[in-house]
């Protein structure tokens, strides 16, 4: 680990994609993100502007289109995107994902042929794992796949897909044998595929800008070469994507975190009673700096996590760590940044109730907290 990440620091590199990624998410996310959100519209033309910029495929090989950088500029740019928009910071966290699955486990054909409009923010990604039955425990997942012919026959219904409805190609997780986690394969499922039908939109708490589907598989045909890997890999990739996607949700909450704490203090300096600015009376002080702790303890521990992926250091339990104290740290920020703001942080007119909703579905995607500290806790016990 270089001592500038040790320390929190960026490297040259990436000051500069953080200071663009910025740039970008003020001048063209703040001005419609309130009204976005209150109207469930997400705009495409985000993710191609950001792919026009080059921070769409930041962690993905030029080869195919991405710019060959590593996870510790990649989870800056996310975590700016996030200060004006989770949504629009968890569209590119899973667009990423999609690449990061095909360049770790796709066949050169895949690549060629998906990475690089991915990369470009030309096309968006998705990610289907989920269903009625199986979100924690991935391996139970009923969904089914069987062959016939050149096909692949797909029958099921899949929920919580993250922009399913505008994804040009999503890897979705199938059963193509017995129960368990064995039994499952990971295909790529393009739009326009037949017997690919989008089922309710989910009415959400928070991120109204990002949409989550229901997706439905009626004999749904997916072409043998769109198995990635081998059939019974499926698991496998599933839970080699979940180490790099809890790192970039780990740098949303981050992201989300640091708006929150930004409008807070902002009020403190200015909202006066009893004669003096709120922030000199003790009790909003100390939340303050509780505030400010626990984000640089998060920034030291996400920027760790990416720093071991970048060199192919193990890091599940790392990934685990800082996606569990990020998102808790995320969710206590936003809640005590509405306390600060009084009245006024509890209405629309201030960004921080949205804030607080967006960091609670960060406690919960990618493997709930819970379930991180299952992970944290075996790799205390478990030889």
């Amino acid at each position: 680990m270089s001592e500038c990440e040790l320390f929190g620091t960026d490297s040259e590199m990436t000051a500069e994609l953080r200071t663009l990624a910025r740039k970008f998410a003020q001048n063209e996310i703040r001005p419609l993100v309130e009204a976005d959100e209150e109207s469930e519209t997400f705009r495409p033309e985000i993710i191609k502007k950001l792919g026009s910029l080059g921070l769409t495929g930041i962690p993905v090989s030029e080869e195919f289109g991405g710019a060959g950088l590593g996870y510790s500029e990649y989870i800056a740019v996310i975590e700016e995107i996030a200060r004006e928009s989770g949504a629009y910071a968890i569209s590119v966290a899973v667009t990423g994902l999609t690449q990061i699955i095909l360049s770790m486990v796709g066949n050169e054909a895949q690549k060629k042929k998906y990475i690089p409009r991915l990369a470009s923010g030309d096309a968006i990604g998705a990610f289907s794992l989920s269903e009625a039955g199986s979100g924690s425990d991935a391996g139970s997942l009923r969904t089914t796949a069987r062959r016939e012919g050149s096909n692949y026959i797909l029958n099921g219904t899949k929920l919580w897909t993250t922009q399913g409805d505008v994804a040009e190609s999503m890897i979705l997780m199938a059963r193509t044998g017995g129960p368990g986690s064995k039994g499952v394969s990971a295909f790529i499922v393009e739009k326009g595929m037949k017997g690919l039908k989008y089922g309710k939109r989910e009415k959400k708490m928070g991120l109204h800008i990002s949409h989550t589907m229901e997706l439905v598989l009626e004999n749904c045909e997916v072409p043998v070469e769109n198995l990635i890997g081998s059939e019974g890999d499926g698991f496998k990739v599933a839970m080699s994507a979940l180490d790099c996607g809890r790192v970039t949700i780990a740098a949303t909450a981050l992201g989300v975190a640091k708006a929150a704490l930004e409008v807070a203090v902002a009020h403190a300096k200015t909202r006066e009673q009893f004669g003096k600015p709120i922030g000199e009376f003790q009790g909003i002080g100390f939340m303050l700096a509780d505030m400010k702790t626990q984000i640089d303890a998060a920034d030291l521990l996400v920027r760790r996590a990416a720093a071991m992926k970048d060199q192919g250091v193990p890091m599940t339990t790392e990934a685990a760590i800082a996606k569990l104290f990020a998102t808790d740290t995320a969710m206590k920020v936003t809640t005590d940044a509405v306390q600060i703001l009084g009245g006024s942080g509890y209405t629309v007119d201030f960004p921080v109730e949205r804030y607080m909703r967006e960091a609670k579905i960060l406690q919960i995607v990618e493997g709930t907290n819970q379930i991180q500290r299952l992970v944290i806790g075996r790799s205390l016990t478990q030889k």
